[in-house]
Parts: structure tokens; C-alpha cells; sequence
């Protein structure tokens, strides 16, 4: 029997948990799992593009335990009245070569990516930051928004959309939970005063959404849109001022803003940083940008702290899917009467 958790499972988990202390959770496990970066099999994902969007498979193990994260993207979906983004993952022991447990990852996904922005932004973002920049306020906005306050303390949110529908949803179901939020008109005054700013825009295309006079120095960006080849959010020139720091660049030169630049161009590991073997902001007036694509030990972490919140509750259900006769070498077994003899003529 597999665990499994659908989306009514995770609703009830998440209420009853808090989703700041499930990102706070994911963020921890995260730090753990970065810190063992070299034990993990990486490869980047695994993608098929279309022209409406794109299919990807994330694995990644530690050689205990396999997992792998099913997901899409696909910007003309809310016109359809469908998400963007949905997902479903699974963990597997690696001994046996059995999943242990299955779940839906649409929500899972957007706690783990902000968890991981906010656990980078602890580490890079200015000392005393208090205010973000949001541009783009999509689905994953909420998420950063919680993400930061937990983790940096930050109330001041300062949001730029183009699409207002979008602001007006950001604002109704932020605003009751304590949030200072200054509603731009533009993504240039949204990043005024802004210490942090956060870039989530949906479009697949090379875009500028941030040219290169927004951004002062002592800046920390995090450009969390950019995840896919041919997608970009920030202008060249802002990557040749600041300090760029990634997950995986074997997956990040192919999908991140640094698709812009030359292929040796230096960027910093974040695993390394959070071990101590590289520098992160060295200096209040350092532009760091973290040059966000989500990578599969991420949807790894997320997975294996939920496996581990899951222990002695009931925000599961139990489901058969792998096939198990009693006898081990006789998978016939368990359909032979589903076979018929020949007739006799």
C-alpha cells in the first residue's frame, strides 16, 4: 500500500498545519538537503515543449530514497479556465524500487518555491530588509509573500501586474493577513524603495521586465519566472552588474536569465554558500540575484517533509497500485481467470 495525498488531504493538512509553518518546514529541510548536495543523482528536468506549453519530469535521489515531480506550464490555460501549473509527485525506496508515497504537487509546488526563494533571500538580501517588490501576482505570489514573512520578517509588499484581475485577487486574500501593500502603476514605481524584488511573470517569452535603471544597488532580486529555454525577465545588463548565484547550472545556463550570457560566465552554486565553501552578499552595496528555475531536489525536500509530517495523522489515504501476488515470480496469478481455455470442437 502507497500513501497517498489528493487535494482535499493536503487542504485539511495545510489548515491545520499553517502554510507559513509548512514553508518554514520545506525551508528546513531544504538547508539539509543542500547541505548534502554532492550524495544526490541530479540531472536537469526532463522536458517536452509543444507550442502551448510544456510537460517536465524532475528526478532526483540520495540514494535512499527516488523521487521524481510530474509538471506543467502552460500560460493560455487560465483563458480556459485551467491552471498554469499542476503537478503530482512520488517517492520511492530505493532498495526495493517501491513508491511510498504519492501526492498532488500544485499546492506542494508553490510552498516549496517560495520556501525556496525565502531560504536564498535569508542568506543573500540585505541586512534590515523590509520591503518587496512583487512583479507579477499570479498564482505563486500569495506563497512568496507568506515565504518572506516568515523567513525575513517582511510586511511591506509593493505589487506591479499587468493584468489588474490579478492585483485585485493578490490584494483580497493578502490584505486580512496583515499585509502593507502599495499597488503600483508601473513595475519601475513598484520597485522604488523596494530592498527585495521578486519577479514571477507567466509568458514563456524573452521579455524585460525589469531593465537595468530599476535596480540600485544593494539589491537582492529574486527571479523565480525564467524556466524555460527562450523565457526571460531582466535585462542583460542588470546579470553583468550583480553576483548571480543558482541552483543547478547545467539546468540553469539551458533555462534561467543566464541563458543571456556566455556560457562561462561565473555564477555561485547556492549549496555551496549555505556550506560555508562560497561567499554570499559581501557588502550592503552588492546587487545579488538569484537565478531561480526550480530544481528537482527541491520537489525532493518538499516531498520528503511531507512524508515526514504525514507520520501518526490521517492526511492520507492508503492506495493499491503495485501489483503484489503471493507468490513473487507468478504475476499471472492474479488475473489467470481472466484467461480463457480454448474451445473444443
Amino acid at each position: 500500500m502507497v500513501r497517498f495525498v489528493d487535494v482535499p488531504n493536503m487542504r485539511r493538512w495545510l489548515v491545520d498545519t499553517g502554510i507559513e509553518n509548512a514553508i518554514e518546514g520545506i525551508a528546513d529541510t531544504l538547508v539539509e538537503d543542500y547541505k548534502r548536495w554532492e550524495l544526490f543523482d541530479k540531472t536537469p528536468r526532463v522536458a517536452s515543449h509543444s507550442k502551448v506549453g510544456v510537460i517536465e519530469l524532475m528526478p532526483a535521489s540520495d540514494g535512499v530514497q527516488y523521487g521524481f515531480k510530474f509538471v506543467n506550464g502552460h500560460p493560455s490555460n487560465p483563458a480556459r479556465g485551467l491552471q498554469t501549473v499542476t503537478a503530482f509527485g512520488v517517492l520511492a525506496d530505493v532498495q526495493s524500487g517501491y513508491p511510498t508515497l504519492w501526492s498532488e504537487m500544485t499546492i506542494l509546488t508553490a510552498l516549496r518555491t517560495a520556501a525556496t526563494s525565502a531560504m536564498v533571500a535569508r542568506v543573500l538580501a540585505p541586512e534590515g530588509a523590509s520591503t518587496m517588490a512583487m512583479i507579477g501576482t499570479g498564482t505563486q505570489s500569495e506563497f512568496q509573500a507568506l515565504g518572506f514573512r516568515r523567513l525575513l520578517g517582511i510586511h511591506s509588499l509593493r505589487i506591479w501586474d499587468t493584468d489588474p484581475h490579478a492585483m485585485d485577487t493578490f490584494e483580497r486574500n493578502m490584505r486580512p493577513l496583515g499585509f502593507d501593500i502599495v499597488r503600483a502603476t508601473s513595475a519601475a514605481e513598484a520597485v522604488e524603495g523596494a530592498q527585495i524584488i521578486t519577479t514571477c511573470t507567466a509568458d514563456k517569452v524573452n521579455a524585460t521586465i525589469l531593465t537595468d535603471d530599476m535596480v540600485k544597488p544593494g539589491v537582492h532580486l529574486n527571479a523565480i519566472g525564467g524556466d524555460c529555454p527562450g523565457k526571460t525577465e531582466l535585462d542583460a545588463r542588470i546579470l553583468r552588474r550583480g553576483d548571480i548565484f543558482v541552483e543547478y547550472p547545467e539546468q540553469t545556463r539551458i533555462e534561467g536569465e543566464i541563458q543571456q550570457l556566455d556560457a562561462d560566465d561565473p555564477v555561485t552554486e547556492m549549496w555551496r554558500v549555505l556550506r560555508g565553501e562560497a561567499a554570499g552578499r559581501t557588502s550592503a552595496e552588492q546587487i545579488t540575484i538569484f537565478d531561480s528555475v526550480g530544481f528537482a531536489i527541491e520537489d525532493f525536500s518538499a516531498l520528503r517533509y511531507l512524508d515526514a509530517a504525514l507520520d501518526g495523522t490521517d492526511y492520507f489515504t492508503e492506495v493499491d497500485i503495485i501489483a503484489e501476488p503471493t507468490d513473487p515470480k507468478d504475476l499471472f496469478s492474479l488475473v489467470a481467470a481472466g484467461a480463457s481455455a480454448p474451445t473444443l470442437a
